[in-house]
C-alpha cells in the first residue's frame, strides 16, 4: 500500500503541490527504510548486508545513509575516501551524483559530502532534517529496483521525516536479543503502524555464536527463542542472524561485497521483502 492509497487526504487531493511526499530525481521502484529503536544493534550492518544480498541477485540498489550524524556506511563498503560529485544547477541549487560501490551499490552520505568523515556534526534537528531531504531529494539515483534508507535509532526528527515525507514500500526491524531492546524496539514499531507503514518485519541481529567444530548454536544474550522475541513485537522473524568473526573483518576492510555468503538465513531475508 502506497502512501497515497493510506492518506486520509486522499479523496479531496487537488495534485503533488499539495502533498507532502517528496520527490526524488530518478526511477525508484522500492523504497525500504531500515531502523531500530536503539544504537548498537547492528542496523547498518544489516542494511549493507541487505544491499549486498540484493545486488547479488541481480536488482538495482542504492543506499542513502540518514543517520546524519553517525553515519557508517561509506566505511562499510570501504568508499570512505572518496566524494560525491557536486554540480551546480542553479543560482541556489545542487545535484548530486552518489558514489557507487565495487559491485555498483549507489551510496549517498553525509560523510560523502563532507571533508573529513571524522569531524562531528553539530547541528539542531531542522538542520540535520533539511541535509536528509536534499542528499534525498537531490541525488541521481538513476534506475533502482531498490532503495534502502539507513535511518538513525529511535523515534526521533529523522524517522518522522522519512515516515510522512517519503513513499516507503516498508521497513525492515533490527534488533538484539533483549527484552529491553525489544522494549524500545517496539516503540519504533507501533510509531511506524500509526503512520500507515507496513512492517515487513524484524531481523534479531548477534542472535548466537555457532562453534565451528561442532555447529552447535549458543545463545549469548538471552536464552528466549528469536521467535518469541518477533511474538512480542507482533511482527513477522525475517531472520537470526550470528556473531559472525568473518563477516565483521570483511566489513572493518570495507570488502563486505567480497564476502562469499552461504547462509540460509540470508536467502530467507531477500525471499521476504522481494
Amino acid at each position: 500500500m502506497s502512501k497515497c492509497d493510506s492518506c486520509s487526504e486522499k479523496s479531496s487531493c487537488s495534485g503533488k503541490e499539495n502533498c507532502n511526499i517528496m520527490e526524488h530525481k530518478g526511477n525508484i521502484k522500492n523504497i525500504i527504510g531500515v531502523i531500530s529503536g536503539k544504537g548498537g544493534v547492528g542496523k547498518s550492518t544489516v542494511t549493507t548486508l541487505l544491499a549486498t544480498l540484493l545486488k547479488k541477485s541481480g536488482y538495482k540498489v542504492g543506499i542513502l545513509d540518514a543517520d546524519i550524524t553517525g553515519p557508517s556506511i561509506p566505511r562499510l563498503f570501504g568508499i570512505n575516501e572518496e566524494r560525491a560529485t557536486i554540480k551546480q544547477v542553479g543560482e541556489d541549487k545542487a545535484e548530486f551524483e552518489p558514489v557507487e560501490t565495487k559491485t555498483g551499490i549507489k551510496v549517498m552520505s553525509l560523510n560523502l559530502l563532507i571533508q573529513n568523515e571524522d569531524d562531528p556534526v553539530i547541528w539542531r534537528g531542522p538542520m540535520i532534517t533539511g541535509v536528509l531531504n536534499q542528499m534525498y531529494g537531490d541525488t541521481n539515483w538513476g534506475d533502482l529496483d531498490y532503495l534502502l534508507i539507513d535511518m538513525p535509532p529511535g523515534t526521533g526528527d529523522i524517522a518522522l521525516t522519512v515516515m510522512q515525507s517519503i513513499d516507503l514500500s516498508g521497513i525492515v526491524v533490527v534488533s538484539t536479543p533483549q527484552d529491553m531492546v525489544s522494549m524500545i524496539v517496539k516503540k519504533v514499531i507501533t510509531m511506524a503502524q500509526k503512520m500507515n507503514i507496513d512492517v515487513m518485519g524484524v531481523i534479531e541481529n548477534m542472535s548466537y555464536i555457532k562453534c565451528g567444530s561442532c555447529g552447535e548454536k549458543t545463545r549469548i544474550f538471552s536464552k528466549k527463542p528469536a521467535e518469541e522475541h518477533a511474538k512480542y513485537l507482533g511482527v513477522k522473524l525475517l531472520a537470526e542472524l550470528p556473531v559472525d568473526l568473518d563477516l565483521i573483518e570483511r566489513m572493518e576492510k570495507g570488502e563486505i561485497e567480497d564476502y562469499i555468503i552461504y547462509n540460509v538465513e540470508y536467502d530467507k531475508i531477500v525471499n521476504e521483502i522481494v
